[in-house]
């Protein structure tokens, strides 16, 4: 039921998304200076909407809109335009993000992008699937070969700096950008690794369920479990080896 629910959610969200990409927007500058538009506020008030319909005891939080009923034993985690940068820039790597906890665990974890229509879902205990076919990681194992992505240096503070150069001056590539694009291509086999700071739980929590029921891993720097009140640094790879090396690096 979550995952046809999530499915359909998702439908409506890129719709909605794709009505204002490349369109003029006006766009604010919230408290910490992050770009937000009408298209996250209004995108994200549809999926609340769809979900109090559907689910009126589960709780919601998400990153435009006052968060309810974080009590519940189930809670619905929702970023409507992870990249906002990318989206009104006119970038077609921007996605939407869904996430269903199940007493603070990810069951579901959604990353949709709608300009390319691909959807990838995962589920607990399950394969992930891209657009209903099951996808899996490189499994590459050694840093050597890794293709390393980050969203952009820009995140990091000087300790952050320090490890990203540290990490990446041992992988075989590194790229910028792609914001959850990036955990999708790695679930697909594309990418080997990701990392990154200063992410909120609207951020990464679906991301979780994805990358693992891909084969790979995603934990925070210290290669915790991430949760709703994890540090916001986290690091995902292609497989338990890479992972390992990988931390072995930024220690």
């Amino acid at each position: 039921m979550l995952a046809r629910f999530a499915d359909e959610l998702a439908d409506v969200t890129d719709a909605m998304a794709m009505s204002y990409f490349r369109k003029p927007l006006d766009v604010e500058r919230k408290a910490d200076q992050s770009p937000v538009t009408l298209a996250d506020r209004a995108i994200e008030a549809k999926m609340r909407e769809r979900i109090a319909q559907k689910f009126p005891a589960h709780g919601i939080l998400g990153e435009e809109h006052e968060n309810t009923r974080l009590e519940s034993a189930h809670i619905w985690v929702l970023d409507p335009i992870d990249g906002t940068k990318s989206f009104i820039s006119g970038m077609p790597t921007f996605g939407t993000l869904i996430a269903c906890l199940s007493d603070g665990a990810p069951e579901l974890g959604v990353i949709s992008i709608p300009p390319t229509g691909e959807r990838w879902m995962g589920l607990h205990d399950k394969p992930t699937t891209l657009n209903g076919t099951p996808c899996h990681t490189s499994g590459r194992t050694r840093l050597a070969d890794a293709t390393l992505y980050t969203t952009t240096p820009d995140t990091f503070d000087a300790a952050g700096s320090g490890k990203f150069e540290a990490l990446s001056g041992q992988v075989g590539m590194r790229r910028f950008g792609g914001d959850c694009y990036a955990y999708g291509l790695l679930a697909s086999g594309h990418v080997d690794l990701v990392f990154e700071m200063g992410l909120h739980p609207y951020d990464y929590m679906a991301l979780v369920p994805v990358i693992e029921g891909a084969g790979g891993v995603i934990t925070d720097w210290q290669g915790g479990p991430l949760g709703l009140h994890s540090d916001g640094h986290v690091i995902a790879a292609a497989s338990a080896a890479l992972h390992q090396e990988a931390l072995a690096a930024l220690s």
